[in-house]
């Protein structure tokens, strides 16, 4: 029978900058800017199809110019977004980033309020779709509720992606107020880990982590590579080698490759190189989704 993955946050329009030498403040930096999709959930979901996948998007789009760009973008990549919702008086999605010479970001803004929309009750009208899921993926661009509500009603595995160190807090609060404290994985970055856990290293945090209920705990850490950590195993693994252009999207192809290699069977910690293997593929891309990503992992 064939997987079936849901994924659930934000959808974005995506401009990106990069500069064609070094950054100076308060200052017009020459460069060039591209214009493209992203929001976590939705290169996710993009990853997922372009690996054969079948995935659905429950996402808020905007009524304006750009929600219908991205609505029509998720059909043609095979993403199926019946259970969104385009909301006409809602701006859509936009996430601004300005990368150096050397593809890596400087500052980057996000404009997700939109995914607000997504509420628990919004969710209780889908859930008898939801559960039909194998694997449900989500991000913190959604509520505190929301993620709790995820956490209490699906029946499948559920995988949360951290965002960024503002948003990664509302997995944290969801996990301490829910009924039954359980997630099956979470994956952040170093500087999200530390800062959710007030922690000093990827270990302690990903330790208080597992002590919040969270199952499987993968903490990318860059050039570094990874730490992935459960109640009985711990492992450090090595970034892949290759010239970065464009770091955006890197950590949502991560874990799309590890929800990826849960559907193929393969146990933890092998997981985590199949994410390595994804992130490389973006980082070696200018867009935040390598649309060659299955002729890396296939």
């Amino acid at each position: 029978m064939e997987t079936r993955i849901s994924v659930i946050g934000g959808a974005n329009v995506d401009l990106s900058a990069s500069l064609n030498d070094a950054f100076i403040a308060a200052d017009s930096n020459p460069g060039h800017i591209d214009i493209g999709y992203g929001g976590v959930a939705r290169n996710i979901a993009h990853n997922l199809a372009l690996l054969g996948t079948k995935v659905q998007l429950l996402t808020v789009f905007g009524g304006d110019l750009f929600g219908g760009l991205l609505h029509d973008h998720c059909i043609q990549q095979d993403i199926d977004v019946h259970l969104s919702e385009r909301i006409s008086n809602l701006r859509s999605g936009v996430y601004l980033c300005i990368n150096n010479h050397g593809g890596e970001m400087i500052a980057a803004v996000a404009d997700t309020e939109c995914v607000r929309a997504i509420t628990p009750e919004w969710l209780t009208k889908r859930n008898g779709e939801i559960n039909t899921s194998d694997y449900i993926i989500a991000d913190t661009n959604i509520t505190e509720d929301a993620l709790r509500w995820l956490m209490e009603n699906v029946t499948a595995p559920l995988f949360i992606d951290g965002v960024s160190t503002t948003k990664a807090h509302r997995i944290v609060n969801a996990l301490t107020n829910a009924k039954l404290p359980y997630l099956h994985t979470l994956k952040l970055n170093l500087k999200e880990a530390l800062a959710v856990t007030n922690t000093s290293s990827y270990a302690e945090a990903a330790q208080a982590l597992l002590n919040l209920g969270v199952a499987h705990v993968y903490i990318t850490l860059g050039s570094e590579g990874v730490y992935a950590r459960t109640a009985a195993e711990e492992w450090l693994f090595p970034a892949l080698p290759g010239d970065i252009v464009n770091t955006t999207g890197a950590g949502d192809a991560f874990l799309a490759g590890v929800v990826f290699a849960h559907a193929k069977g393969i146990d933890f910690p092998q997981t985590a190189q199949y994410g390595l293997m994804a992130a490389r593929a973006t980082l070696l891309s200018p867009k935040a989704v390598n649309p060659d990503i299955a002729n890396i992992l296939l």
